[in-house]
């Protein structure tokens, strides 16, 4: 039996809080329905996802095929499903990747400032002055369409975001008392900023990446429609939007479904992240600093 007086007492109460508000629970659930579905698309989806069936093609949605069918016969239903799973994987390990080497060279540059601070904020605000769409487009043209490249491109149009981010949170606190008090203790740069700094700038970053998350979907999705991300045969959510173009009037369900599917995972990504925010008060930190 599960006793839920410890788990109240176990789980921080500003997850809590996120939690109990309508719209922390409600798109955790939808997120969560998402990432289930997504790891388990083998067993959840009706029909694989590659499997053609010529004399069914763009079939009406029914019992045997919740969302219809495609140009090709595929069942819509599956290849969202399954196009989950490129999604998500492509935007966390991207906005991953951009998030701990923002976080590295942002912490670095506000802390130790100088000549190595003014080389990372001139490469900042160059890439900052460009869309990340732009960015992202520039490199996968540069280095070739597929899952490893746009993982790449992603994470290089972030980059410039986290480390503002996390360069102006380590600045307002570097001077603070305690930070002070470490050095006249005799501690080291790197114990001062891993042990000190970064734990107290770390929590607007992190909540910052999970936001742009939703982001990078987005931009997946966007690479994919200009036939720039992954590629066939794996399912992606704007892969699957460009080839439902052609089919927007015979069968518009080709490119609702994935859509939709988009649409329902960044507001769901936004709403969390709104919760959050208001719940570890964060506006109100990144104000003092």
């Amino acid at each position: 039996m599960i006793d839920w007086t410890y788990l109240v007492r176990v789980v921080p109460k500003p997850l809590l809080r996120v939690v109990c508000s309508w719209r922390g629970g409600l798109s955790l659930a939808c997120l969560l329905l998402v990432a289930f579905a997504a790891l388990l698309a083998p067993w959840v989806a009706p029909y694989a996802y590659d499997i053609q069936h010529l004399a069914a093609t763009n079939q009406d949605p029914s019992l045997a095929h919740w969302l219809g069918t495609d140009e090709f016969g595929r069942d819509v239903l599956s290849r969202i499903i399954f196009g989950a799973r490129t999604s998500l994987v492509v935007a966390l390990t991207a906005i991953g990747i951009s998030l701990t080497l923002g976080i590295c060279l942002g912490a670095a540059a506000g802390y130790f400032g100088g000549a190595f601070d003014r080389a990372v904020t001139a490469v900042v605000d160059l890439t900052w002055s460009f869309p990340e769409v732009l960015i992202a487009l520039i490199f996968v043209a540069i280095i070739g369409p597929g899952l490893g490249s746009t993982m790449v491109a992603i994470s290089i149009a972030y980059l410039a975001q986290f480390s503002r981010l996390t360069r102006a949170q380590i600045m307002g606190l570097k001077n603070e008392t305690y930070v002070e008090a470490a050095h006249n203790f005799g501690a080291g740069h790197l114990h001062i900023l891993f042990r000190h700094l970064l734990p107290n700038a770390l929590t607007p970053v992190i909540v910052a990446g999970m936001l742009a998350t939703g982001d990078a979907i987005i931009l997946e999705a966007t690479l994919g429609f200009f036939g720039l991300g992954v590629q066939p045969p794996k399912p992606s959510w704007g892969a699957m939007m460009s080839s439902g173009t052609a089919q927007i009037f015979l069968a518009p369900w080709t490119i609702l479904g994935p859509g939709l599917a988009i649409a329902i995972v960044v507001v769901s990504i936004n709403l969390f992240g709104d919760a959050l925010i208001e719940a570890l008060d964060i506006r109100n930190r990144l104000r003092d600093h």
